[in-house]
């Protein structure tokens, strides 16, 4: 009988990342540094980025929004996964049930249903809509990874700062907050970075009257100018990543920090 090793197997994992994952960032590279015109390595796609006033501008109020959205979906975001996770006061799935099942219907029909209700209901659209459609697309990915991290959490640090004295204010900040650090980083991922990309949103609730930089690099694909585009969304990509190290970085922290309460 042939024995089979165990690293066989990743084989068609691997082979598939290198198709889907690694070639299409290796071909994002080269059309980024490449001048469409003369075929050679240059940099004319990112000094023309910071150029355009209009994209440059574009690519700052992405940052804004995204940042905004962030902060509205982790104020709302927190609480309710503290409720539910909190056996005292909700002993049944159901209510986690019902946050999570947005995120199971597409992200453009959500937006479209949206748009129809405020229509119905007289509302303008614009930049109140858009925010509105991003705090409401993306809150259940702030809400879930917080809930899991404060569902697993031990509360026997809970009861201990109890007994040492703590107030229950001080038993939130001190223990809760802390601890459920790597759950809110996820849920920061999870909700800043699509912000910044996504454009469908923008286009439907604002009726293409605002940009956000997803529909900057949309353009330009779809007009087949790929070297500038591919330039737009390589700076995004360095942005996300630079994201993910200080999130990272800071995760680490806190949670060396958290070990020592």
């Amino acid at each position: 009988m042939i024995k089979i090793k165990r690293a066989t197997w990743s084989i068609p994992y691997a082979a598939y990342l290198f198709v889907f994952v690694g070639l299409p960032l290796v071909m994002i590279a080269v059309y980024a540094f490449t001048d469409k015109s003369t075929g050679q390595f240059s940099l004319i796609n990112f000094t023309k980025f910071f150029s355009a006033q209009e994209d440059f501008h574009t690519f700052i109020y992405s940052i804004e929004k995204a940042l905004v959205n962030t902060a509205i979906c982790l104020a709302l975001g927190y609480p309710a996964a503290w409720i539910l996770s909190n056996s005292k006061l909700n002993r049944s799935s159901i209510t986690v049930m019902l946050f999570i099942l947005p995120m199971w219907i597409n992200m453009l029909i959500r937006t479209m249903a949206t748009v129809a209700l405020f229509d119905f209901i007289h509302i303008p659209l614009g930049e109140g809509a858009l925010i509105f459609g991003l705090v409401y697309n993306f809150l259940p990915f702030m809400i879930y990874p917080i809930y899991n991290v404060l569902k697993k959490m031990d509360r026997s640090y809970i009861t201990a700062a109890e007994d040492l004295g703590a107030t229950p204010f001080q038993v939130f900040t001190k223990v809760c907050i802390p601890l459920s650090i790597p759950g809110i980083t996820s849920g920061i991922m999870m909700v800043f970075m699509p912000t910044i990309s996504t454009f469908a949103i923008a286009e439907l609730l604002t009726l293409n009257k605002i940009k956000l930089f997803g529909t900057t690099i949309q353009e330009n694909i779809n007009n087949g100018i790929w070297n500038y585009g591919a330039a737009l969304a390589l700076i995004m990509l360095v942005i996300i990543g630079l994201t993910m190290l200080i999130t990272d970085s800071d995760t680490n922290r806190e949670e060396e920090a958290g070990g020592l309460i």
